[in-house]
């Protein structure tokens, strides 16, 4: 049973699971099928709630419910003969069971779940509707029904197939990013690769021909294997202070990566971002770093908690202080303390500079960073471990 149960890899429910969502998440569509137990309300005579109804309901709505499921299960290619079998579910029942109309709505609506070719799926979708007012015709039914039911199911055919093509979109775009950061992780990691051999690799192979050559002078002229290890120990220091910048100058960030970060963040969150970067130019490495890392915190939060739809960066500058302004529309009632916001004060009273934080319950968050551009010697040297701590790398930051 559970092989049998078991989604095709192209099929709907595998492509929800791979989105995140449960496999069973469009059975909300089901919802719909209570027409098949209103429907008798509009006729009291003889297609009303009589044991005739009850019989074709409890034949036929198991069989229908079972087309649903395999209709998410089956592959997309081959879905559309289940959206079929609901047609014919509907035309065998239409002349005695007046409630078989919303199978039909259900497969022409479920046509648009299936991989078709635009051509081939309207041709399907026209063909459909020709059969159900011929039979419809013939049996008896009301103009107006014959009138309304084509007019519906066009309209909700149209929506659901707009809402699929927004749909492969926005697959597309997810998958594009994806492979962005995919690539550019791989572009840092030749570029780390790179600097590191060209940092170490003529370093270490001056300190193997010495090594090798102080291992022979050991014994015949002592003094020089002596002065031969005392290089390589000067080699190694300098080539390990080498490697310390490096490395420093990898766990930098930059206000503009962080910006491009961000976006891509929120915006796969349904949260539009907007930003003005122009005034970030000029700023000292050290100061731009701890502010990205402030940002990214302040992203961060609204990602996790704030529930927002909005969410903007402003940058501010004059000849004293530069400023930056992050806000959101979200739930407020950001604590004062909680959520990474006393790493941000520790990040901020390192330059200098001074946090300040407004969030009102359910009117958004506002967080207004200040930095003075121009600090006293005296500060700056006094500043210098703090920051150095606050930079011990991006894994300080929640």
């Amino acid at each position: 049973m559970s092989r049998w149960l078991a989604p095709a890899p192209d099929s709907a429910a595998a492509d929800d699971i791979r989105r995140g969502k449960s496999p069973w998440a469009d059975s909300v569509h089901l919802l719909w099928s209570l027409w098949i137990f209103i429907t008798p309300l509009f006729d009291h005579g003889v297609h009303g709630y009589t044991r005739a109804w009850l019989s074709f309901t409890l034949g036929s709505y198991p069989l229908f419910l079972l087309l649903f499921v395999k209709m998410q299960l089956a592959p997309q290619r081959r879905a559309y003969l289940y959206a079929w079998a609901m047609a014919v579910l509907c035309f065998v029942l239409l002349p005695w069971y007046p409630s078989g109309l919303s199978y039909f709505v259900y497969a022409c609506v479920m046509l648009n779940h299936c991989r078709l070719r635009m051509r081939v799926h309207l041709m399907q979708l026209v063909l459909l509707n020709v059969l159900l007012l011929a039979l419809a015709w013939r049996v008896g039914y009301p103009v107006v029904i014959l009138v309304i039911m084509p007019v519906s199911i066009l309209v909700i055919s149209v929506i659901m197939l707009v809402e699929h093509i927004y749909k492969e979109k926005d697959t597309a775009l997810r998958l594009s990013q994806d492979e962005i950061r995919r690539l550019a992780v791989l572009a840092e990691r030749e570029r780390i690769g790179r600097d590191l051999h060209d940092l170490l690799g003529h370093t270490l192979s001056l300190v193997t021909l010495k090594s090798e050559l102080a291992r022979k002078l050991a014994l015949a002229d002592p003094p020089r294997a002596q002065r031969e290890m005392e290089e390589v120990e000067r080699v190694s220091r300098h080539a390990l202070a080498e490697v310390r910048a490096a490395v420093t100058g990898m766990r930098r960030s930059d206000l503009a990566a962080e910006l491009v970060s961000a976006r891509l963040m929120l915006e796969a969150s349904n949260i539009a971002f907007d930003t003005d970067a122009s005034a970030t130019c000029d700023l000292q490495p050290d100061v731009e770093a701890s502010l990205a890392l402030v940002l990214r915190e302040a992203v961060t939060n609204i990602h996790r908690h704030a529930r927002a739809t909005e969410a903007r960066v402003a940058f501010s500058r004059n000849m004293e202080r530069f400023q930056m302004h992050i806000s959101d529309n979200g739930r407020g009632g950001l604590a004062a303390h909680g959520n990474g916001i006393s790493g941000m004060r520790e990040r901020v009273r390192a330059l200098g500079g001074t946090l300040t934080i407004d969030s009102p319950a359910r009117r958004g968050t506002a967080l207004d960073v200040a930095i003075p551009l121009q600090r006293s010697p005296k500060s700056v040297e006094r500043d210098a471990p703090v920051a150095s701590m606050a930079l011990s790398g991006p894994g300080d930051v929640a």
